[in-house]
């Protein structure tokens, strides 16, 4: 269930009239209207507000009205129903102060307020000016193009002005509530991607502008039924979003508890035919140093299986190199980024080696199926682990790697799927997490940590009915996963 969409559905029957029936006792919304009107008219008279100044540009971009809507109701603009569009202080703001300054950064997604992260300022005049009022609707007049436009209601939970880039409206005789509602759906973000400014890296849509939005006004009874009904549908989307996250929270918790009893040798059951692991390891190298009982390994493991030193398992383990750029796309480097959050691997963003450099890069260091990459810097990433796998490379001839990712090749004996599992696993990626090195903002995994991993080896074919059982867990879990956002 797409909880976003479902939220819009709701928004867009508010405010067509489709949520609440209408009730023919109601004072029609135009002589709702003319109150509003002759309530500007006294505070222009007592000088507590100017009267607009329109010009020929200020009309609205709408040759018609935007869409249909009850005979009781009437379509006006946002500048018709408030006394003025002013804008905040754009005195910078400190760590401490008189009262709280909200920014931009404070209007979340879902039209609310977070207070979690506050300036301050101490101005006087600019206290007097703009100190807001519970019912006041925050508008973001700059930001990107997914945050301009986003509005949220003060209601006075902890004293505050505003900030520059933030308009204040203040409605009057409405429900503030229902013209948030207005102000949050998808035909104002359809609106605000119209009519903004773009300039670099951000949009804006000034007070003129917004004073001219059209928007549609029920009776004032009608708005109370809405903003009764609507909540009561929007706090029961919330609700299935709070479990959709809680569930795809188990889903998470679920293939970390695979990837443990995978490694511990609980997924599967031993088979006493299969050949141990140590001979395995002879195989591989008869001259290999197997490690010896140690009370001090990580956890008890089959009695079939044996602990061995991750670079002993490999063909090629090694950081990539730093390479010569080109913009000719023909060879491309893997990068960090390459390396997905959603758990693939990607080229898309990859850039593009120097094809004058090539004699520099050994073939070893072209990208095979099978390839485990880790990211082995970067806050927040490093550690990240995927498999490379050659269909991503399209009609690319190869991909090498970029010094900031290592590849862990093993032998063809070595299902190195298993081995992702064992270094995607929570216990090895907090192993690696204490083991970096360099500063605060740039972590570094050495290789020689890598090399020293002790590795939990199973049996040849029980690594593989390993593989295969954690690929079926996770395919069926996936599935879940992408139900959930159908």
């Amino acid at each position: 269930m797409d909880t976003k969409k479902l939220r819009q559905k709701i928004l867009d029957l508010a405010i067509r009239g489709k949520l609440v029936p209408q009730d023919p006792n109601d004072e029609p919304a135009s002589v709702l209207l003319e109150r509003i009107k002759a309530e500007k008219e006294r505070l222009i008279k007592e000088g507590k507000i100017k009267r607009s100044k329109k010009s020929a540009s200020d009309t609205s971009h709408y040759e018609n009205l935007p869409f249909e809507i009850p005979e009781s109701w009437v379509w006006t603009t946002i500048e018709e129903v408030t006394p003025s569009l002013q804008y905040g202080t754009s005195e910078k703001s400190k760590s401490s102060g008189d009262i709280a300054v909200l920014r931009m950064g404070n209007i979340t997604r879902k039209g609310t307020i977070d207070y979690s992260d506050l300036v301050y300022t101490s101005n006087k005049a600019d206290i007097e000016k703009l100190r807001l009022k519970a019912g006041d609707i925050l508008f973001n007049r700059t930001n990107s193009s997914e945050w301009v436009g986003k509005t949220a209601i003060y209601r006075g939970e902890v004293p505050s002005i505003y900030a520059g880039y933030i308009i204040r409206m203040t409605p009057i005789f409405l429900d503030c509530e229902y013209v948030n509602m207005v102000m949050n759906s998808q035909y104002e973000r359809d609106w605000c991607n119209f009519v903004k400014t773009d300039g670099v890296n951000q949009s804006n849509i000034n007070s003129q502008k917004l004073g001219q939005f059209y928007i549609p006004i029920p009776p004032i009874e009608e708005q109370k039924r809405i903003v009764e009904t609507g909540n009561y549908w929007l706090h029961l989307v919330e609700s299935i979003e709070s479990n959709k996250k809680d569930i795809i929270n188990t889903i998470t918790k679920a293939k970390q508890e695979v990837l443990r009893m995978a490694i511990c040798g609980e997924l599967v059951s031993q088979d006493p035919t299969d050949e141990p692991a140590i001979e395995l390891l002879k195989r591989i190298n008869s001259n290999i140093e197997i490690p010896c009982d140690n009370p001090h390994y990580p956890f008890d493991i089959p009695q079939s299986w044996c602990w061995i030193k991750l670079g002993a398992l490999c063909s090629f383990l090694s950081r990539g190199k730093s390479p010569k750029y080109s913009e000719e796309r023909k060879y491309p480097v893997f990068a960090q980024k390459c390396n997905l959050y959603n758990g693939d691997i990607s080229l898309e963003q990859a850039r593009f080696l120097d094809p004058s450099t090539l004699s520099k890069w050994d073939d070893i260091y072209k990208l095979r199926e099978g390839d485990v990459l880790m990211n082995s810097t970067g806050t927040g990433t490093v550690g990240r682990t995927r498999v490379f796998h050659s269909d991503c490379l399209g009609t690319y001839p190869f991909a090498v790697p970029d010094s900031h990712v290592s590849v862990i090749r093993t032998f063809d004996s070595i299902e190195s799927k298993y081995i992702h599992a064992y270094l995607s696993s929570k216990g090895t990626q907090r192993y690696l997490e204490d083991n970096l090195a360099g500063s605060t903002n740039q972590k570094e995994l050495y290789i020689g940590v890598l090399d020293n991993l002790l590795i939990p080896l199973p049996p040849q074919n029980e690594q593989k009915r390993i593989v295969e059982e954690i690929d079926r867990y996770f395919n069926t879990l996936d599935k879940i996963k992408e139900s959930l956002t159908a």
